[in-house]
């Protein structure tokens, strides 16, 4: 009897130790496209994450626990996406998951964190993520909606009253244009051209030729790289001199590199990280900025994309509901996201609430021109 007790004993010993052991670290998971096509996004995304990591761990953790990032690349890839959320949910048993980096690819692993009562805070803007609001899922970028609304009030400010839009057919893509397809004549305008093209597309000449055709005021096309980059050197060859708008999915300066000369004066919503020296020095966001601009660039060698600022605000806002739970479970990770309030980010300042899985608004974007190869604050 003595010796099964002593047995008994031992083993809850070693069941504590081991809770205790696992307990010691906050474990944060994330699926990140870092190579593929979409590797833009997914490569700063991760060098951020390390490099946070590295930061916070340097100053003893958070709440005196050492933070251990745990990244997989889904390379673009859907499937592979989904296999690695399972894998941090069932057997890495992370805290959270921040990304992924694709809209599309977070719309199919997002139904997975409520039965796992584990938090997601996505990088990618689809508003379909947050809308209709699950207490389980979050983002960071700006909204399509809040996009949209920019370029239509610059639009009507110019006295644009004939638009075309040009979308392309993946998750990000189609999110916009439903919301471009509501807010164009909900403001007024009058939507004269919807057209589409696909993510691996290499010519949309015969979209632009049709949208030409119905003598638009303005162009808005709606996608990331590279299919915007071709929808830009398309336009400058078909001699197309309509004023062409993008959306902030090709806030980078990838985005500049691959449309070369035919960017000059193309139009977008931007974070400010795309133009901090343009920030004003007492702007709440300002210091934050210029201090990840600096330290990624130390780090990497060049400077950080708006993209890599998603996945800094998910780590950011993981660690301030930490802080303000005082606590590592998941659950209370969750419950505390929805309490942050006026914190500072890359994209913006948010403030959560249960009814918002977001938190920001149209204030968190800039309107930008990119001129001679470079941002330039508009507005």
């Amino acid at each position: 009897m003595k010796m099964a007790r002593a047995v008994v004993i031992a083993l809850a010993l070693m069941t504590f130790l081991g809770c205790s052991k696992e307990s010691d670290s906050l474990k944060i998971g994330a699926v990140l496209s870092v190579t593929g096509p979409a590797s833009f996004l997914g490569e700063p995304e991760k060098n951020t994450l390390l490099l946070l990591q590295d930061e916070i761990n340097a100053k003893g953790g958070v709440e005196g626990r050492k933070v251990q990032v745990i990244v997989y690349d889904d390379e673009s890839d859907v499937n592979k996406c989904v296999m690695a959320a399972k894998k941090l949910i069932e057997q890495d048993k992370v805290a959270v998951v921040l990304g992924p980096s694709i809209s599309g690819n977070t719309l199919a692993i997002s139904k997975f964190f409520a039965p796992a009562k584990i938090p997601l805070v996505s990088c990618s803007a689809a508003e379909k993520i947050v809308k209709p609001v699950d207490p389980w899922v979050f983002n960071t970028p700006q909204l399509d909606r809040h996009a949209v609304g920019k370029i239509l009030a610059d639009a009507k400010k110019k006295g644009f009253a004939k638009i075309a839009i040009l979308t392309v057919s993946d998750g990000y893509g189609q999110a916009g244009r439903a919301v471009l397809q509501e807010l164009v004549p909900a403001q007024g305008l009058t939507l004269v051209a919807d057209e589409v093209f696909g993510p691996k597309d290499t010519d949309m000449s015969a979209q632009l030729t049709k949208i030409k055709g119905s003598a638009p005021d303005a162009i808005i096309c709606w996608g990331t790289n590279p299919g915007p980059a071709v929808v830009a050197r398309n336009r400058a060859q078909l001699g197309i001199t309509t004023p062409l708008y993008m959306s902030h999915g090709v806030a980078s300066k990838k985005f500049i590199e691959l449309a070369g000369e035919s960017a000059e004066g193309i139009i977008l919503p931007a974070g400010r990280l795309v133009a901090v020296s343009q920030v004003p020095d007492g702007h709440p966001q300002k210091a934050l900025l210029t201090k990840y601009v600096d330290d990624y660039t130390k780090k990497y060698g060049t400077p950080p994309s708006t993209f890599g600022g998603h996945a800094y605000d998910a780590f950011a806002l993981v660690i301030e509901a930490v802080k303000l739970g005082k606590s590592i479970k998941s659950e209370d990770i969750r419950a505390n996201l929805e309490k942050i309030t006026n914190m500072p980010g890359t994209a913006g300042v948010y403030t959560m609430t249960p009814e918002n899985h977001n938190g920001l608004n149209e204030d968190a974007f800039l309107m930008v021109v990119i001129e001679k190869g470079d941002w330039k604050v508009v507005d």
